[in-house]
C-alpha cells in the first residue's frame, strides 16, 4: 500500500553528528534524514507529532552512537521507493555493523552486476539513513564515495563501526 505523504509526521533527534529529521507514517518508519542532507524532501508541512516508531528508532539510534552494535527491529514503510530502489535499501539490510562492501558487488549480490550506478543512484536516494546502513557501500578502492548525508559523516560512521581506521 502506497503511503500518502498527508500520513505522514516527523520529529527530530539531535544526533553527535548533527540534528537527524525522522518521519513515519502509521505503518513505519519512514525516513531517517541528516539535515541538510541530499535528497532529503521538503518536511514544511509535515506535522511534528508523536509516533511509536519515533521512540524505538531514537533508542536504538542512541545505542548507536554509544558503539553499541545495534539491529534496528522496527517496522520500516518503504512504499516511496520504486521496485529497483527496494531491491537494493533491502539487500543494503543485510549489511551488518562494521561490514562494508563495494558498489559493484552490491550489483552483483542483487542479481544486476551491470548496474552498478543505478545501485550508486538507489543507495544515494535510500530515505532510511543508518537504519538502512547504505554508509558501509563504499568504492571499488575501498574508497569513501559519494553519501547523502556528507562524506565527513560517512567516515564518522564507519569509524564508530570499526570499519576504517581512526584518525591519528
Amino acid at each position: 500500500m502506497q503511503t500518502k505523504e498527508s500520513d505522514l509526521v516527523k520529529t527530530h533527534w539531535q544526533s553527535p553528528l548533527g540534528r537527524l529529521d525522522l518521519a513515519s507514517s502509521p505503518q513505519g518508519l519512514v525516513g531517517v534524514w541528516f539535515e541538510g542532507a541530499a535528497h532529503r524532501p521538503n518536511m514544511t508541512d509535515w506535522p511534528v507529532a508523536k509516533s511509536p516508531w519515533f521512540d524505538q528508532a531514537t533508542e536504538g539510534l542512541a545505542a548507536y552512537f554509544s558503539g553499541q552494535a545495534v539491529q534496528f527491529k522496527l517496522p520500516l514503510d518503504m512504499s516511496f521507493g520504486t521496485p529497483f530502489q527496494l531491491t537494493v535499501w533491502r539487500a543494503l539490510l543485510g549489511l551488518q555493523y562494521g561490514q562494508t562492501l563495494s558498489y559493484g558487488v552490491l550489483s552483483q549480490h542483487i542479481g544486476q552486476p551491470r548496474a552498478v550506478r543505478a545501485v550508486a543512484a538507489a543507495i544515494g536516494r535510500n530515505p532510511l539513513s543508518i537504519i538502512v546502513p547504505c554508509h558501509r557501500v563504499v568504492g571499488a578502492d575501498g574508497s569513501l564515495t559519494g553519501y547523502a548525508g556528507g562524506l565527513a559523516r560517512k567516515a564518522s560512521l564507519l569509524r564508530l563501526e570499526g570499519a576504517i581506521p581512526p584518525v591519528a
